[in-house]
């Protein structure tokens, strides 16, 4: 496995990868990899040649007063498993590297897709989000890249720069990976006490009481969010950033479950901001 801190590295081994007729996929994470991240490496390895990660923390999708300082860095432990996984290369690059200069170009995606449900109180995070994702994905040039689906707005908008701005790749985005109490696996659930830990099961459980209700014959979607809100609420301590329903393509709100639709959810538990969704199926509820 090689690990190279420069883009001019990166784009040479990835130019003898695929002049050699091997496909690149490509999983970009920010580093404090768990075995969500693992689950992405090893979906990329199944299907292209060669597997490139990428470990960043992106300060340009961080708002002011957020967790950029403390966010985990763990590039040691992060290397054995992406070597684990059976990634062939890692892109560990500086803020330097990555600006060099004051940002002046930025790409964005405008509408419901970014200014609803972590839109809302994070704003310039998806812009954040879009302008390093376009930067990595020219220097690496892959054939697929790889999301996890609790992150399921970044995929959505992610999916759209691609379409719209035709750049020549796939987006695949794959399922969640949760801890033996539900609670998905995520970075920054280090911050959490065991105690934080515990109570933050409950959003999961919030989450399947609403596909529960709607599998039961449940629609309306605000007495699905109430519901929710109420058991999280019963947490001591919890701060509730959004509870919503909306359709899974678009992210706009639905009044009514009338077929596919995405339950989503932000809450704050101790230091720790917490994102999680579940999709809603009526014709599988039949």
């Amino acid at each position: 496995m090689d690990i190279a801190e420069k883009i001019e590295e990166i784009k040479v081994l990835t130019r003898k990868a695929r002049t050699s007729g091997k496909s690149i996929g490509f999983v970009p994470t920010m580093g404090a990899l768990h075995a969500g991240h693992v689950s992405l490496i090893e979906a990329a390895c199944s299907r292209t040649d060669y597997v490139v990660v990428s470990i960043f923390v992106n300060p340009v999708q961080f708002s002011p007063g957020e967790d950029l300082e403390n966010y985990p860095r763990t590039l040691e432990d992060d290397r054995a498993k992406c070597q684990s996984a059976g990634a062939d290369l890692i892109f560990v690059p500086s803020v330097k590297e990555m600006y060099p200069d004051k940002l002046q170009s930025w790409v964005e995606v405008e509408g419901q897709l970014t200014e609803n449900l972590c839109g809302k109180s994070r704003p310039g995070h998806f812009r954040g989000v879009t302008t390093v994702c376009a930067k990595l994905f020219n220097i690496v040039m892959p054939d697929i890249a790889f999301f996890g689906r609790k992150d399921a707005q970044q995929a959505a908008v992610l999916k759209k720069m691609v379409k719209d701005l035709n750049m020549p790749l796939q987006l695949q985005v794959c399922p969640i990976i949760r801890e033996k109490s539900g609670l998905a696996m995520s970075s920054r659930n280090k911050y959490l006490s065991d105690k934080e830990r515990q109570d933050a099961a409950v959003l999961y459980q919030s989450l399947v009481k609403c596909r529960e209700m709607v599998d039961s014959g449940t629609r309306n979607a605000r007495l699905l969010v109430d519901t929710m809100r109420k058991m999280i609420s019963n947490v001591d301590g919890a701060e509730i950033d959004y509870i919503q329903i909306v359709d899974p393509d678009t992210l706009e709100d639905v009044d009514t479950v009338e077929k596919q639709a995405m339950a989503a959810l932000a809450v704050k538990i101790g230091p720790a901001r917490l994102i999680d969704n579940i999709m809603l199926n009526v014709s599988a509820a039949g």
